[in-house]
């Protein structure tokens, strides 16, 4: 385990020292989730913090009606700054995780984390750094919300995840894409038509082919 720990940490976190991979690899485990697995759930405690160490994460808030509501996503190299917060505060998940691929994470036990704030600077500036991103991608998405109609809000959303997944065939259905922008699947499909009129997709039986010339202004 301690091998496999340190490959995945010096593929995917090379900003660590050496001494830091040799502390998480000693005390950490890897899990793996198969894709589709719920990796958080609302209401649930955190056990360790998370570095993604293969595949996708999907981060998403769940209202008080059961909808959900995409945040971002994590990939390999990046931590759940979720996990990080509530772990070290022994609070509660606000949100709800998804593996969309098969996906292998380092866990790092809750007693670990204060001795690595205090005595490994390049996990003091990698946390900082995770705290920075998710912060920006969050103003992102109020943004979003807050400034710009849902043909915008979608057309954002696509190349997100196209750049995301690096892939323009995104294998999306007009359902899911209803979900992770809290609206509803008639408004998606009709905007969808309409984009599809435009030139900048083609739509496929539960996908989407992005065109070339379908960039961010």
């Amino acid at each position: 385990m301690k091998d496999q720990i340190l490959h995945l940490l010096a593929e995917n976190y090379p900003t660590f020292d050496r001494e830091l991979q040799e502390i998480i690899s000693s005390s950490g485990s890897v899990k793996s989730y198969k894709a589709g697995e719920q990796i958080i759930r609302p209401g649930q405690y955190f056990q360790y913090s998370m570095l993604i160490a293969k595949g996708r994460v999907k981060l998403y808030r769940e209202g008080d009606d059961g909808n959900e509501f995409f945040m971002y996503f994590l990939d390999p190299g990046s931590a759940c700054a979720l996990s990080m917060i509530c772990a070290t505060k022994h609070e509660k998940s606000q949100m709800l995780a998804e593996a969309i691929e098969d996906t292998d994470v380092i866990a790092i036990p809750l007693e670990l984390m204060d001795n690595l704030m205090k005595n490994y600077r390049s996990w003091y500036y990698f946390v900082l750094e995770t705290y920075r991103n998710r912060f920006e991608e969050l103003l992102q998405v109020i943004d979003h919300i807050a400034f710009k109609s849902m043909d915008e809000r979608l057309e954002y959303y696509l190349l997100n995840q196209a750049e995301k997944l690096d892939t323009r065939n995104l294998q999306l259905t007009h359902q899911q894409i209803a979900n992770d922008l809290n609206s509803s699947r008639e408004v998606i499909s009709r905007l969808l038509k309409n984009m599809e009129k435009s030139g900048k997709l083609t739509l496929l039986r539960n996908a989407i082919q992005l065109s070339p010339s379908f960039k961010p202004l």
